[in-house]
């Protein structure tokens, strides 16, 4: 989908059409500002200038990502580099919604479908009736006709023999593209991008092939197999060699399990675990009942209970302990966690708290978890975030 959150939101407010805007943050006080939607007059909105605090933007209108604002960044670097940006809380719920809507448009059509997040979605167009035509640009123009006609969102679809090709295909002709990539154009088309352009190539692996002379995926394809096994290791190293060569043999996976669910916040202001106790207790305890929430409406519980902490320095420490049986009792969870934290340190000052619950099972219809788990250590008793924070 594209710019797909804030898409949403200019669904609602039509008048910010064309203009900068930005999506990041909590919600800081102006839903009531933001209540008069389509009526609500430009000068009304919040703007970047002058933003201070730790948020983050979640995505950005085209508009905006013509300054050089995109997602994950900060907003005050953000309100830097364009101060007359409108600035829009996130609001999950009404994302969610359309996700589905949009989803359902796809199945609608092409059954076999793998969601990939709330704005992302794989397609085997394989068996579906003429979704071979011209290549899948036909099945491609109606997809994109259908979401756009029932929701109001436009769509960028990436067309190609496996599912590596078509997520870097999705990115050649935004907004509201189609591209069609075959096999026999990977020296042309493929071959001259970044290596960054493969999603599974992050930051340092980029460092790291840089410092080797490898730049682009054509650079990839030229090294030989054995030196990226010997270079990056066997595993890895065999998967950089098969996605410069555009191979992928995954298939279209229609259900999945989830591994985890977590919930984590990030703070205005770094806190202290002594000197911000009331305050941080309280995060803590929504956290635990927002992941026992969701939790419980997926109809999952969870064996392996975890914290994450992301310190002033913005080193991250994570710490966890397994419970005997699978639980989604935000108490418990709160318990659990709390025992955790006891084994960081507390001492120094962070501006993330995170709860994450893992080693999840799907309940059945009797409310027992499917398939039962082997025992392991004890479910914790005592209390322990009061006497921390």
């Amino acid at each position: 989908m594209d710019a797909f959150y804030a898409s949403v939101e200019l669904l609602r407010y039509p008048q910010l059409k064309g203009l900068p805007v930005v999506i990041g943050g909590g919600r800081r006080g102006v839903d009531s500002v933001l209540a008069a939607g389509p009526e609500l007059p430009l000068e009304a909105f919040p703007r970047l200038a002058g933003y201070t605090g730790r948020g983050v933007i979640t995505t950005a209108t085209y508009a905006a990502r013509q300054f050089g604002v995109g997602s994950a960044m900060g907003l005050m670097k953000a309100a830097r580099l364009c101060p007359q940006a409108i600035l829009l809380p996130v609001d999950f719920d009404e994302y969610r919604k359309f996700s589905r809507w949009f989803k359902s448009i796809i199945t609608d059509i092409a059954p076999l479908m793998e969601d990939r997040g709330v704005d992302e979605v794989y397609i085997d167009f394989t068996d579906v009736p003429g979704g071979q035509r011209e290549g899948g640009r036909v099945l491609a123009r109606l997809i994109q006709k259908s979401i756009f006609e029932a929701t109001g969102l436009t769509c960028s679809v990436g067309v190609a023999p496996n599912k590596l090709l078509a997520k870097m295909a999705s990115e050649f002709n935004k907004p509201n593209g189609i591209s069609v990539l075959h096999e026999h154009e990977l020296r042309d088309r493929i071959w001259p991008l970044s290596c960054r352009k493969v999603n599974g190539i992050g930051p340092k692996a980029e460092q790291k092939l840089i410092a080797h002379g490898i730049h682009t995926l054509g650079d990839l394809a030229q090294r030989p197999r054995d030196w990226l096994l010997a270079h990056f290791g066997k595993a890895y190293g065999a998967w950089l060699h098969e996605a410069a060569w555009g191979r992928d043999a995954r298939p279209v996976v229609t259900e999945s399990e989830p591994v985890s669910m977590s919930r984590e916040t990030t703070f205005e202001r770094d806190l202290h675990a002594r000197h911000d106790r009331a305050e941080l207790s309280q995060v803590f305890t929504q956290l635990c009942e927002r992941v026992a929430a969701d939790l419980q409406r997926k109809g999952y519980v969870g064996r392996t209970i975890g914290v994450k902490l992301r310190y002033d320095d913005f080193r991250i420490v994570t710490r966890d302990q397994t419970l005997g049986e699978a639980t989604a009792d935000a108490a418990l969870i709160r318990r659990t966690a709390g025992l955790c934290l006891k084994r960081v340190d507390l001492t120094r000052r962070f501006r993330l708290l995170g709860v994450r619950v893992g080693g999840l099972q799907r309940l059945g219809e009797d409310g027992l978890p499917q398939p039962p788990a082997a025992p392991s250590a004890a479910a914790p008793t005592a209390p322990a975030m009061d006497q921390l924070f």
